[in-house]
């Protein structure tokens, strides 16, 4: 049996079809007047028309609200559970799913506390005449929350879970691969499933416009059918009064899932990026692969972990709140997904209709991943290229000097080359200023611009780096990203250690090139003594 070993050759030949589409959403439904203080004592002031505002006023609808909500069970012929402690509430609904017939319908409602946040009325006093009154503030509480499972003919099985105290916020969560299963399944195009995925499909191009019919239109859509259907905590005459909920991403995932000709090339594929990759989490590569400028005062973790599940291990690289995971999905296919958890992280507003902005980073930072695994498993070098490296260069009127191997600055050069090998927009002067000091163990201030342009001068003749037009900035050449990646990597894992084990000082050890080359010298010494030749 023959398997690709190289990781290009996996992904280029070894895969039988890709599937890149939106997977779980979690999204926030919400009345925006109502979530703020002033908003609130306004509504019940102006539009309800109480003299004073008070959460005493919020208990009424509260209990009209539940009790809707109880009656509308009964008539469904649905059950009303609540989760206990620790239970998983997806376990539950894939037990009642299991036992329903229908396209479409309530599957049960089930009932949790949790910390939501709430208003309250507080006593205050008037700074200037002493006089007491009640005023809502915001605040957080454990009150019951509603979840509707149920199954929708587009989307398949969703919950929609509601708050049970005002302001009464909702969560709406969906997920795009059932959405899909749906289409396909409507259009009468034979596919197999994997556990929310797709393992196969006979017609692939009609699958990949399907991915792309989830749009916030259809989101939108779906939460309104809905809300006409399930008890509402608004009145018609609140909605008619421009009460109505809004939708917000809370939590988004972006998927590409690979399917994979043979389970040990999904094997071979992860043995070889855990090892090359491993360093991904650091924050000066997280930022190249999310497109985003890291600081000091950039909150969040920045991390690689590699998680083992029995045998199968997954790959997850953090950027703020944002997360890559990346796995062998059931043994049949590799899945590499970007969770997006507060769209700021990226400078893209929570609203619905942000849904496509999205999109582009989560899919882009998934290709981004892949794109790097591939190129630093495949960098090698031809004879031609590493001596054009060697010498010096000249093109026009400008010279610039070799970038000999081995060298420690230019090894530093190569090393933060690989740091920016990902940022499509560029990076500039001061950027390589502090990486390039640090690695040579310097203080950035000690770097002046004009040693910094003459390297980048270096690199730019070279054919490593280009300048982009009409701006100060550069990027990588495909030649620069392989160089960078095949010399950085040729010196620390081949150099350095293989002159560490052959120098006649180093520390005894039991390593197999360190023997050699003592048994060589010794046998050499032998060779001279039997000849009577001076050693």
């Amino acid at each position: 049996m023959t398997v690709a070993h190289s990781v290009a050759e996996v992904l280029r030949s070894k895969v039988e079809l890709e599937v890149e589409c939106i997977d779980r959403m979690y999204l926030n439904v919400y009345v925006p007047q109502l979530q703020h203080d002033k908003g609130v004592v306004g509504s019940f002031r102006y539009h309800r028309g109480h003299t004073f505002a008070s959460s005493a006023l919020m208990k009424p609808i509260s209990d009209r609200f539940v009790a809707d909500l109880e009656s509308y069970a009964a008539e469904q012929k649905v059950p009303v559970i609540r989760f206990e402690k620790g239970q998983r509430k997806d376990d539950v609904a894939q037990e009642h799913l299991a036992r329903f017939k229908g396209s479409e319908g309530l599957l049960f409602i089930g009932k949790a506390q949790e910390k939501s946040r709430v208003f309250r009325t507080e006593g205050r006093r008037h700074p200037k005449t002493g006089q007491r009154f009640a005023w809502i503030v915001s605040s957080t509480a454990m009150i019951n929350h509603y979840y509707c499972y149920a199954v929708d003919e587009d989307f398949g099985p969703f919950f929609l879970k509601f708050g049970s105290y005002f302001p009464y916020n909702a969560k709406l969560c969906i997920n795009g691969h059932e959405y899909l299963k749906r289409q396909l399944a409507k259009k009468g195009i034979g596919f197999e499933a994997l556990d929310n995925g797709i393992l196969s499909c006979e017609d692939p191009k009609r699958l990949a416009a399907l991915c792309e019919t989830l749009t916030p239109q259809k989101i939108d859509a779906l939460l309104r059918k809905w809300l006409k259907r399930l008890p509402h905590p608004f009145a018609p005459k609140d909605r008619r009064a421009g009460y109505r909920y809004q939708v917000s991403i809370l939590q988004a995932e972006f998927s590409l899932t690979q399917v994979l000709e043979r389970p040990v090339h999904g094997r071979l594929f992860f043995e070889e990026v855990i090892r090359e990759n491993l360093d991904l989490g650091r924050p000066d590569q997280v930022q190249l692969i999310f497109e985003r400028r890291l600081t000091r005062r950039t909150p969040g973790r920045f991390r690689t972990r590699v998680i083992t599940d029995g045998v199968i291990p997954s790959l997850y690289v953090d950027y703020k709140k944002t997360r890559i995971k990346q796995y062998h999905k059931e043994g049949r296919a590799l899945r590499t997904e970007t969770t997006i958890n507060d769209t700021y992280d990226f400078g893209v507003g929570r609203a619905l209709k942000n849904l496509p902005a999205l999109e582009a980073i989560g899919f882009a930072a998934n290709r981004r991943l892949l794109e790097v695994q591939t190129v630093s498993h495949d960098c090698t070098l031809g004879e031609h290229a590493f001596q054009q490296l060697q010498a010096p260069v000249a093109r026009d009127t400008q010279r610039a000097a070799a970038l000999r191997f081995g060298d420690p600055r230019v090894l530093a050069l190569l090393q933060v080359l690989i740091l920016f090998s990902l940022q499509p927009e560029g990076f500039r002067n001061q950027h390589l200023r502090e990486h390039y000091a640090r690695l040579l163990g310097l203080d950035p201030t000690a770097l002046t611009a004009g040693q910094l342009t003459y390297q980048l001068r270096r690199l730019r003749l070279h054919g490593l780096i280009e300048r982009i037009p009409r701006s100060h900035r550069y990027r990588l050449t495909d030649f620069g990203l392989r160089a960078a990646l095949f010399l950085s990597r040729l010196y620390a894992r081949t150099i350095r250690p293989g002159m560490s084990l052959i120098d006649p000082q180093a520390l005894p050890s039991a390593h197999g090139l360190q023997r050699a080359f003592n048994n060589i010298d010794k046998q050499i010494h032998t060779f001279c003594q039997e000849q009577k030749l001076a050693a």
